[in-house]
């Protein structure tokens, strides 16, 4: 690889950190990038301890992770005001996984992803992420919401039961069952912590709603000994020590089981990492590099893992939020991961009396935000096509399983756009006197009747408008069938053919073996750059009295005149079977 294309390459990767460092950085900057990281850690502070308890995890492993994955995101990104941790979207298979493989499974499970992702970022896919199509985020970010908003029922009314069942169904079966179990106390606190979370929403929008929920909770908790049940009842005591390594037993044995989490786990962390980067350069006008972002998410990941913590990502929310309170660089990302520290340093014996009803109330929140209600409503008002693969992928994902939802999603999304690629691709046999662009050319001309009357005797035309791929080349095979009469020279024109493919290649190498059995001349014209250079690649050049390329129309139809008087009679019908 050359010195200079190395260095470009390399350059994907250099933290946007390093770069702000090398730009300057004064105390002015570290002022507002610390009241930033402070103000995002209060924001985080709740939604980390909430996030690992719906996940099936202790609170703890919540904190673990925004204070590593969150240090390591905003060292190593490729964004200057990304925000890392744990989010929402894991939570399903977080979930599963720990339900199915235990605490092990999941560490294994992150580990792979973050693999993944930094092979991802090194094979420089970041920026393929743009293609994702939205009918799908939509579809399995939305069914994550109703996930999440079913997973914080037990807790938000209290219900008396042990293990709760993974799989949608079976767990409002059992929500059914223990209903009557639904504790007063529990409701109560659930409903004050909504109440406050909208009421600071509508009036103090600035005011940390989640944290000031949960203090509110807790010590209307306390004030009337409500037997509700609290993170020390079910967890005991926060540690309020630094992060250690934590290596429990690892199923190394499953990783085959585990590779489709895996996945999901990458993919969801590289998906909601860039859509999060996108967001921050829109509220900023900045720019992330996208595959050093994928890189920084596997390292934070690997990271998390290590330290007993869970998958990590960037925080759209939290982002905003870092925003907002006026962060300059990734030293507020920083920062703010260690405010988190401190907080669990000096706050741990205090965690213990939060009842879980308000930590309920906080992801119920966060499920209605994620959901995005008015987008989906306003997807479903998109063509049929979109319509399909937005609610098969929710459906897949609240009764079936994540992985499933994003496979399948993204396989019909896919076979629906090569429908409609192939639906657009035009061949029609109207022709135009000149090409568009050729001095003289009136629209109001181009009728077929009179475009053929300019054809020479014995010749054929033919237009392709559209790619000429996979999904459109069986299209050609067709052609020749359309002739009462064949002809002795036939011009296919493919001016406004964009891109062929080796499929199209195949389906024109196929037309002129034909029209060569049956004595046609194949003219073909007004080849673009793509195309052509396809063809040149792949060997199908010229074959003289069989196969002829011309620049633009109006030469083929001088050479298929000629071609046309230089043959002795009509071409013959080819004997049964000759094709």
């Amino acid at each position: 690889m050359p010195t200079t294309t190395a260095r470009q390459y390399l350059s994907q990767f250099v933290p946007k950190l390093y770069t702000v460092l090398r730009e300057g950085y004064g105390w002015h900057d570290l002022r507002s990038d610390a009241i930033a990281g402070l103000t995002v850690a209060i924001v985080a502070l709740p939604l980390a301890m909430a996030l690992a308890i719906a996940s099936g995890a202790g609170p703890e492993k919540g904190l673990y992770t925004a204070i590593v994955a969150g240090f390591l995101i905003s060292a190593l990104g490729g964004s200057r005001v990304q925000i890392g941790g744990p989010t929402a979207a894991f939570i399903p298979v977080v979930f599963v996984v720990i339900e199915r493989f235990g605490f092990g499974g999941l560490i294994l499970c992150t580990l792979l992803a973050g693999l993944m992702l930094i092979a991802a970022g090194l094979l420089r896919l970041g920026t393929l992420m743009k293609y994702m199509p939205q009918p799908v985020i939509t579809g399995f970010t939305a069914g994550i919401a109703v996930s999440i908003f079913s997973s914080q029922v037990k807790d938000a009314l209290g219900l008396r039961m042990d293990a709760l069942p993974a799989e949608f169904v079976p767990r409002w079966i059992a929500y059914g069952k223990h209903v009557a179990t639904a504790q007063p106390a529990a409701i109560v606190l659930t409903v004050l912590g909504l109440a406050a979370i909208i009421a600071l929403r509508r009036w103090r929008p600035k005011w940390p709603g989640f944290l000031v929920a949960l203090l509110v909770c807790t010590a209307a908790s306390l004030a009337f000994a409500l037997p509700a049940e609290t993170i020390g009842s079910r967890f005991g005591e926060l540690p309020s020590a630094l992060p250690t390594f934590d290596f429990p037993h690892i199923p190394f044995e499953r990783t085959l089981e585990l590779l489709p989490s895996s996945f999901t786990i990458a993919f969801l962390a590289g998906v909601e990492s860039l859509l999060s980067a996108v967001v921050a350069d829109g509220m900023t006008g900045g720019r992330h590099r996208s595959n050093g972002e994928l890189v920084a998410q596997g390292v934070a990941n690997i990271g998390t893992a290590l330290f007993g913590g869970l998958p990590a990502t960037g925080a759209i929310a939290r982002t905003a939020t870092n925003i907002r309170a006026g962060a300059r660089s990734p030293v507020a990302g920083v920062l703010h991961a260690v405010f988190l520290l401190a907080f669990m340093l000096m706050l741990a014996p205090l965690m213990r009396y939060v009842p879980l009803a308000a930590l309920a109330a906080v992801l119920l929140v966060v499920a209605w935000n994620m959901s995005e209600a008015e987008n989906f409503r306003h997807t479903l008002s998109a063509p049929w096509g979109d319509r399909v693969v937005l609610l098969l992928t929710f459906l897949l994902t609240v009764f079936f399983d994540l992985t499933l939802a994003i496979e399948v999603g993204l396989v019909v999304a896919a076979l629906i756009f090569m429908y409609r690629m192939a639906e657009s691709v035009e061949i029609s046999s109207g022709v135009r006197a000149t090409d568009d662009d050729l001095p003289g050319y009136d629209p109001a001309l181009a009728v077929d009747e009179q475009q053929r009357t300019r054809l020479p005797k014995g010749v054929e035309v033919y237009q392709i408008s559209g790619p000429l791929f996979f999904g459109a080349a069986n299209r050609l095979d067709s052609l020749l069938d359309q002739f009462f009469e064949p002809p002795k020279v036939f011009i296919l024109r493919m001016r406004l053919v964009p891109y062929i493919d080796a499929s199209g290649v195949h389906a024109l190498k196929n037309l002129a073996t034909r029209c060569a059995r049956r004595g046609i001349v194949l003219v073909v014209s007004g080849l673009q750059p793509q195309p052509n250079r396809v063809l040149a690649d792949m060997a199908l050049g010229e074959r003289p009295g069989q196969l002829h390329f011309t620049s633009n129309y109006e030469r083929a139809l001088k050479l298929a005149a000629s071609l046309a008087e230089s043959r002795d009679g009509p071409a013959e019908h080819p004997p049964p079977g000759a094709q």
